[in-house]
């Protein structure tokens, strides 16, 4: 006879711990980078959206989510965002009251990226064409909304 597993062990994702703290590092860290006070030049001007933060189980270690708003480049300020971490860090640990105030660590949100490059391939024309096979048939006759009007 088999142990049954512990009930913690098969979890399928974050504890809603997590995802309370991870939103407030994310609320926190957004109002620092809304207020622009950085004395860092390549932090001063850029416009920077945390889009998530994902935490540890044990809450040491937080990942933000980074991207740039209507620009591409977010890979650029991620050595700055490096530099900055000790001060993020700091305005973390002041804002919350945690234990420990979680390492943080930035990595650039490609999810937007991947949904235009998905919606762009959902628009080309032989994609469109397997998805509505009907509209292919007769691209020019209307769809009857009532047949007996005819």
């Amino acid at each position: 006879m088999t142990k049954p597993a512990r009930a913690g062990a098969a979890k399928a994702g974050p504890s809603q711990r997590q995802l309370r703290v991870a939103e407030e590092i994310r609320h926190v860290l957004s109002g620092i980078f809304g207020r622009g006070e950085f004395r860092d030049p390549d932090l001063a001007d850029a416009r920077i959206t945390v889009s998530e933060v994902r935490i540890g189980p044990d809450l040491k270690r937080a990942t933000a989510f980074v991207t740039r708003l209507g620009r591409s480049d977010v890979d650029a300020l991620i050595p700055a965002l490096v530099r900055a971490t000790p001060y993020l860090r700091g305005q973390v640990a002041k804002a919350l009251r945690l234990r420990v105030a979680p390492d943080l660590t930035f990595t650039p949100d490609r999810t937007l990226d991947y949904a235009m490059k998905i919606d762009a391939l959902m628009h080309r024309p032989e994609i469109a064409r397997d998805l509505h096979p009907d509209a292919a048939d007769n691209p020019t006759d209307p769809p009857t909304s009532n047949p007996q009007s005819a």
